[in-house]
Order: C-alpha cells, then sequence, then structure tokens
C-alpha cells in the first residue's frame, strides 16, 4: 500500500493569504481500500483529475471527506498527500473540525503543520453555545491560526444557523476570511451576500450547492463547493467561467445536465445521507476509474450492486467516460 507523505509546507499559503478565493473548490471524497484503509494512490489520482478539470482551490477533510470518520493521524495524512500532490498549483483549504474551540485549535496546528493553506471552521459540536458563544468561538481560533479561516456553515450537522450579520462583522475585522454556506437556506445566503457587499465584500461567500448553483452564481456567490465535483469538476468549471461571461442561458444549460447527473443520489433507498449523497459519489468515481473501491469509511457499507449499476448508467448518460488508465497519478 502506497504512504502518505512527509508534512511538508505548501507553496500557495502566501497568494492565498494575498488574493481571495473564488471559484470552483471541490470538498475532495477520501478513498478507502477494500479493506478499509486510506487508498493514497487513488487520493493522489483524485487530485490529479481535479486540477485537470481546471478547479480553483481544494477542500479537504469535509463532510463529504468523511472526516467524522477519521482519527487525527488519518487527518494529518491526507491533507499531506493532498498538499503534495498538488504541489502549489492550487490552494487547499482543510476542514479543522472537532467539539469546541480548544480542539479546534489543536486540529488547526496540525493542518498548517501538514501544509494546508486555509482551514474551514463549523460552529462549536455537542456543546450548547449561543450566539455570542458562538462569535467568540471564531475570535479564538482565529487568533490561533496562521493561515486564513473560513466559517462553515452546516446546521444540519451542528444543530447551528450561522447569522450573516455576525459573519460579516467579523470579516470586516479580519477573523474570517470567508464562509462555506451549506445550510441549504437559499433566502439567508441571499440576503449574506447582499450585506456582504453593502460591507465592501470582505468575506468569500461560497455556496455548497450541486444544482441551484446558476442561481447562487447569479445573485453574487464568489464560488461553490459542489460535491458532485469529484465526479465531474469540469463541468462545475465550465459553469463557472460561462457565469463570469454572462452567457446565462448557457449557464443553465450546463446546470440542467449536472442537475441529471446529481440523481446518483437517489439511487439507495433507506441511507443516511453520507452512505447515499457520498456513496454514490464513490460509485460513480469507481465507475470512471478515479478510485479502486467504493468503499466508504467504517462502519458505513457501501452502495449495493444494483445501486452502483445504476449510478454507473446516470453517470454515461451524462456523457462521463472512463479516465484511461496511467493519465493520472498512481
Amino acid at each position: 500500500m502506497s504512504q502518505p507523505p512527509t508534512p511538508t509546507t505548501s507553496n500557495s499559503e502566501n497568494s492565498m493569504t494575498r488574493t481571495p478565493l473564488r471559484g470552483i473548490v471541490p470538498p475532495l471524497a477520501t478513498p478507502f481500500t477494500v479493506g478499509g484503509d486510506i487508498d493514497f494512490a487513488s487520493l493522489r489520482s483524485l487530485v490529479e483529475y481535479q486540477i485537470s478539470g481546471g478547479v480553483h482551490g481544494l477542500f479537504v477533510l469535509g463532510s463529504t471527506g468523511e472526516v467524522a470518520y477519521l482519527d487525527d493521524d488519518q487527518r494529518v495524512d491526507i491533507i499531506s498527500t493532498v498538499v503534495e500532490t498538488a504541489a502549489g498549483r492550487v490552494p487547499v483549504l482543510a476542514g479543522a473540525i472537532d467539539l469546541t474551540a480548544r480542539r479546534v485549535t489543536a486540529q488547526i496546528r496540525r493542518a498548517v503543520a501538514a501544509g494546508a493553506d486555509g482551514v474551514v471552521v463549523t460552529a462549536p459540536i455537542y456543546a450548547i453555545n449561543d450566539a455570542a458563544d458562538i462569535e467568540n468561538h471564531f475570535r479564538v481560533v482565529a487568533m490561533a491560526s496562521p493561515v486564513p479561516v473560513y466559517a462553515y456553515d452546516i446546521p444540519v450537522r451542528v444543530k447551528t444557523k450561522l447569522d450573516g450579520a455576525m459573519l460579516v462583522r467579523l470579516g470586516l475585522e479580519g477573523v474570517l476570511a470567508g464562509v462555506k454556506d451549506s445550510s441549504g437556506d437559499d433566502v439567508a445566503f441571499r440576503r449574506l451576500v447582499e450585506i456582504n457587499r453593502a460591507a465592501g465584500s470582505p468575506l468569500t461567500v461560497l455556496t455548497g450547492h450541486e444544482v441551484v448553483l446558476d442561481g447562487m452564481l447569479l445573485l453574487g456567490a464568489d464560488g461553490a463547493v459542489p460535491g458532485l465535483a469529484n465526479v465531474d469538476p469540469a463541468g462545475y468549471v465550465r459553469m463557472w467561467d460561462l457565469a463570469q461571461e454572462g452567457r446565462w442561458s448557457e449557464v443553465a444549460e450546463v446546470q440542467a445536465r449536472l442537475s441529471a447527473l446529481f440523481d446518483i443520489v437517489n439511487q439507495s433507498t433507506g441511507r443516511s445521507g453520507d452512505p447515499a449523497g457520498v456513496g454514490a459519489f464513490k460509485a460513480a468515481m469507481e465507475q470512471l476509474g478515479l478510485v479502486g473501491s467504493r468503499t466508504m469509511a467504517f462502519p458505513l457499507a457501501a452502495l449495493d450492486d444494483e445501486a452502483a449499476r445504476n449510478v454507473a448508467t446516470i453517470v454515461a448518460r451524462a456523457g462521463l467516460t472512463q479516465v484511461p488508465s496511467g493519465s493520472l497519478v498512481q
């Protein structure tokens, strides 16, 4: 089995600090071998596939990366591998996901030592905090971070919806560099974009949408972190490029194709969000030859064979073909 690299320092840290991150920043899946170990060869191939698709950054150790199922050593190994493979071509953000500020700052130290250019932080998890506590949480972790901090708004997992006014205030004070919004609250997202713009755009505002990204870009999102980009990064990059040119009818056409592709997440019934959604992405990546196995993190079961066949049909219908063997890093 291939081994992870020694933790390193990324070449893109200074440029990321100077230039706000915009565009398509896929949340990388974490490939596993059939035996349940991290598949570093597949991870390197996936990084190359994303970069060849034209993405503007990479986000590791998010929900799509199954961060909740990984121990600290695995997290460091994943960051190091992605940073080494990206080799400064795009910035690498790393999820510093943990219970409270003290534990988050420990994750940040590990992520920075492994070469991350920025970190992504949620509100406290499990701990019951009020609005003032949550704001202070971000201030504390930002003070401890030598790299930009992005707030991760994902109430389905942490049970807290981040307040837009608070986020912009922290952006104006230099506490936060941006927001990755996976709240599913499109009205609140629109309001966040508006108040951020009115304040001089201190935050980079990224959406986690896969199927209405066209609308989010039209209203002013600075980019996207779509899980489906693991399967088709070039499709999302094309949408972004067309949006920058104001070619909105073509943006809608690309979105319609990607929305049809997103139906892969509906091929497994009676499953929770992780195996149904991330499991579908992995089944598609297996079909494309990007990963050696659709295995999920223990104790999650991968999609069954029937669901995987349905995923393969949808992937083929979207016009995606298997990546030639040897064309990516192995």
